[in-house]
């Protein structure tokens, strides 16, 4: 099956010389929830942007269904809804109209039936006789997903939807998606929350400085990049590294009460057997072992920063 969103060498260049996007290249699969992860300034709203339309390229090209999103620009919108970073309600209209409203602009006819269905998926049924000036700032980003999704798009896209909303609607909202991609559609989600990625998304895309570092299977790349740190705590504690140690490149926990040991779970060999022989042999005593995997947000910041 032929991807939903095609990405072809995307380039974006500004008048003055500024390079937001350098040669992009992606392909999403229908049904899928990719995460694409970057620093502010990174190029992640601007290809967003390109592929909805409110933005062009300076070159490259994007299909999305097949068509092209310059040469068949009505097939395309009409395929992609967008919930954007900034919420952006009319604040006397009342939340059942603002989607009704939506979906007359793609000159969709009304149907009752089916905003009433979104609204009690995003739990805003009881709020649709309530103006959008009167909700918290959690529901009001749910009405803009609502206006996203009421003329039924098959890709959505998701700007740092998150942003500004507590622990709990975050998790909310995780649901939503996987409700949405339950239904058949695709998400492209942008999230400054590393965690966000990590609970809901298939893969993981991490653009910087307008280059596409790398798009890998979630699951793949955390077993791939990341690395595991065994914490040895001791009995008593030391003010140094005893020497006959120095080669395992350990390091000193809190008060010197433990010794950090970081090392690649794929190796042939760990290190680890000859470690803890190592720790007898140069008089520490251990008191408890304990590891811990490197997480999404590790290799995240590893991956920018180089």
């Amino acid at each position: 099956m032929p991807p939903i969103v095609s990405i072809r060498d995307l380039r974006k260049t500004y008048d003055g010389g500024g390079e937001a996007l350098k040669g992009v290249s992606l392909e999403i699969e229908e049904g899928e929830i990719i995460a694409l992860l970057g620093p502010n300034g990174a190029g992640k709203t601007t290809l967003i942007s390109i592929i909805c339309g409110t933005a062009n390229a300076t070159s490259g090209s994007v299909t999305v269904g097949g068509y092209d999103i310059v040469e068949n620009y009505r097939e395309t919108r009409s395929m992609i809804g967008l919930v954007p970073q900034e919420i952006t309600l009319e604040s006397f209209q009342k939340v059942k109209d603002s989607l009704h409203f939506s979906r007359g602009l793609f000159n969709k006819p009304r149907d009752n039936a089916l905003v009433e269905n979104l609204l009690r998926k995003l739990s805003l049924w009881d709020k649709r006789d309530s103006r959008n000036m009167t909700l918290s700032g959690g529901m009001r980003r749910r009405v803009m997903i609502g206006k996203a999704l009421c003329h039924g798009p098959r890709v959505l896209f998701l700007d740092e939807p998150t942003a500004g909303v507590d622990v709990e609607l975050r998790k909310d909202m995780w649901k939503i998606v996987e409700e949405l991609r339950a239904d058949g559609v695709t998400i492209i989600l942008t999230t400054h929350y590393i965690e966000e990625a990590e609970a809901i998304a298939d893969r993981v895309g991490v653009i910087n400085g307008g280059e596409l570092l790398l798009v890998e299977d979630k699951n793949t790349l955390m077993q791939r990049m990341g690395r595991k740190t065994m914490q040895i705590d001791l009995q008593q504690p030391v003010d140094t590294i005893p020497a006959s140690l120095v080669a395992y490149d350990l390091s000193l926990g809190e008060g010197g009460q433990s010794l950090l040991y970081t090392y690649d779970t794929r190796a042939a060999r760990t290190g680890i057997t000859s470690l803890l022989g190592d720790i007898s042999k140069a008089g520490l005593l251990l008191q408890d072992v304990q590891t811990s995997q490197s997480s999404l947000e590790d290799i995240f910041v590893d991956l920018v920063g180089k």
